[in-house]
C-alpha cells in the first residue's frame, strides 16, 4: 500500500522530512535558504518546523518508533 493512502505511513513520511531537512538545514544553511518560495520552499518550511518544535517533533519521532516497534 502506497504512504499516501495509509495515515500511519504518511505521518512517518512527513516526520522524516522534518527532521531530514532541519538536518540539512543545520550543516548547509545556504542550500535551503535560497529556497524560501516556490515548490522547494516547502524544504525551508519542513526545516524551520523542525527548528522551532523540535521538541514536538522529538516526541512524535518517539511514540512513532515505539508504536511501529510494538503495534505492528
Amino acid at each position: 500500500m502506497s504512504a499516501i493512502f495509509n495515515f500511519q505511513s504518511l505521518l512517518i513520511v512527513i516526520l522524516l522530512l522534518i527532521c531530514t531537512c532541519a538536518y540539512v538545514r543545520s550543516l548547509a544553511p545556504s542550500l535551503l535558504d535560497k529556497n524560501k518560495s516556490g515548490i522547494l520552499g516547502i524544504f525551508w518550511k519542513c526545516a524551520r518546523i523542525g527548528e522551532r518544535k523540535s521538541p514536538y517533533v522529538a516526541c512524535c519521532c518517539i511514540v512513532m518508533a515505539i508504536s511501529i516497534l510494538f503495534a505492528e
